[in-house]
């Protein structure tokens, strides 16, 4: 029996997905939508839960297929957390309403984990403020700086990003960093910036910057409190370590 074999040879990162099934062709208890009705939301992959999210895939490629090049293409999930809309749109089969389902889906994520401190939650540790912090800045691969705003009884009123920078640096200047304090009248800040690399731990050029923070809050009435670092699901507090910010 002869076997026809195309000319025209697979093109990009979708040649890696042509052996995976269509949806059709998988037996109908290990669809990912029966699987979830039988094993729940935690018995799933991640590539069954984004081709849920998709809902269906494209001509000639099925929903699984669509979720495992994204997951491939953005280096994972985290990788996948933190893409643009503009950039989930340049994946052939996402288009705008799929892209919009699965950025809506990461950012309920977030504020899901927000909503365990509560809507104004006090923040009377730096275990408080560094979970909060990291909802927002443990999968970044930029570095950026965000400014907790607190009132007189430290309960958090925005959490303002200052300024974000290239792969491993980020400059804050002061005005950036208290204009947001200033202009809901915040008695106290808490600094934040994250390492791309994933080590939280402070360079001279952190603890420099926070001394120079510090004094300038003081002039402007405004408590800077502490300075927290965050890494890949870790952080460091400036105030635990002891460094003086005078």
């Amino acid at each position: 029996m002869a076997v026809r074999v195309s000319d025209a040879s697979p093109r990009g990162s979708e040649a890696s997905f042509l052996y995976l099934p269509r949806i059709a062709d998988i037996p109908e208890g290990e669809r990912p939508r029966e699987r979830f009705r039988a094993v729940g939301p935690s018995g799933l992959s991640q590539r069954e839960l984004i081709a849920i999210l998709l809902g269906s895939g494209t001509r000639g490629r099925s929903a699984l297929a669509l979720a495992e090049e994204l997951l491939v293409r953005f280096d994972g999930l985290r990788g996948l957390a933190n893409v643009s809309l503009t950039q989930l749109q340049s994946v052939k089969g996402v288009g705008l309403a799929r892209a919009v389902q699965l950025l809506a889906a990461f950012e309920l994520g977030r504020r899901m984990a927000l909503a365990a401190h509560g809507q104004r939650p006090q923040v009377t540790s730096p275990q408080i403020a560094a979970e909060i912090f990291m909802v927002h800045m443990r999968h970044l691969e930029q570095e950026e700086v965000r400014v907790m705003l607190l009132d007189t009884r430290n309960r958090m009123l925005e959490v303002p990003m200052v300024c974000r920078g290239s792969l491993n640096v980020a400059h804050m200047r002061p005005a950036d960093v208290f204009r947001e304090a200033v202009r809901h009248n915040s008695a106290a800040v808490i600094l934040a910036h994250n390492h791309p690399s994933g080590d939280p731990s402070p360079s001279p050029d952190d603890i420099r910057m926070t001394r120079e923070l510090f004094k300038a809050g003081r002039l402007l009435g405004v408590d800077l409190l502490d300075h927290i670092i965050i890494g890949n699901d870790r952080y460091v507090s400036l105030k635990e370590q002891g460094v003086s910010f005078e």
